[in-house]
């Protein structure tokens, strides 16, 4: 079956499988993670991961793995949402949600840092992180694209975060007016290819449909292949998609 296609049940199936089922809201409760994780096991096979604030990290892990669900990564993101230029704060939230069970942690860039002018602050804190990460959590760099707005420094950022040992690129918390854009991830794609690193994609912020969706997933695909399609290379950051696509496949939500 090619990868990218023109049937919708088979790209939805494909699609739940690059999704992160988020809940990053300041009142969330218990409840509602224990709920977020549960639904992130569908009839029709389960999400990457889970992306919750820190503090709910081990909650998620112990909840996924109760549901025996180890291979359902839990992200934890850290910065969130207003990209602090506060390194020691990065460092203290980074290894209390390793410490508690996180897979990934998911940097939000200080990116109001850089648009004030301060050029080094960021590499500095993506380093920072990577540091307490070690070999035991990948790291997601955020960059808040759509507040960025200029190419050429949402590109530099690219590279920056690539060179201090970003697993993935991601383009918005969804927080901001303008979140996820054909526009900047392929930005973000070309950034990646050009510098030849292992680092993926992460689409994030209204993408709420299989129509949205496919747009990202055929993009990664045109510019590197199919084999790009699997989790460990493009995620789709998203929670009301989900419904879209099990509606696609006939499954109640």
């Amino acid at each position: 079956m090619n990868a990218v296609n023109d049937n919708s049940e088979a790209l939805a199936q494909q699609a739940i499988g690059l999704m992160e089922l988020t809940s990053l809201n300041a009142d969330d409760t218990q409840e509602r993670i224990i709920a977020l994780c549960q639904r992130a096991l569908t009839p029709v096979g389960d999400v990457a991961a889970v992306c919750v604030l820190p503090r709910f990290a081990g909650l998620a892990r112990r909840t996924l793995d109760n549901l025996r669900a180890r291979d359902v990564k839990v992200v934890a993101a850290v910065n969130f949402p207003g990209g602090s230029p506060m390194i020691a704060s990065v460092e203290s939230e980074t290894q209390a949600a390793i410490l508690a069970g996180a897979d990934e942690i998911d940097l939000v860039y200080p990116f109001h840092a850089l648009l004030g002018g301060n050029k080094h602050i960021g590499g500095e804190m993506i380093a920072a992180c990577k540091a307490k990460c070690t070999r035991r959590a990948s790291l997601t760099i955020t960059l808040e694209t759509g507040v960025l707005r200029d190419p050429q420094m949402i590109y530099g950022v690219c590279r920056v975060a690539i060179q201090e040992g970003a697993g993935f690129l991601k383009t918005s918390t969804g927080k901001q007016i303008i979140s996820a854009t054909p526009q900047a991830s392929r930005i973000l794609l070309e950034a990646i290819a050009e510098t030849g690193a292992h680092v993926g994609l992460k689409a994030s912020g209204n993408v709420r449909t299989l129509a949205e969706a496919q747009v990202y997933m055929e993009q990664a695909s045109a510019r590197f292949g199919d084999f790009w399609l699997e989790q460990g290379r493009l995620r789709l950051g998203a929670t009301s998609l989900l419904d879209d696509l099990l509606l696609h496949l006939g499954v109640g939500s």
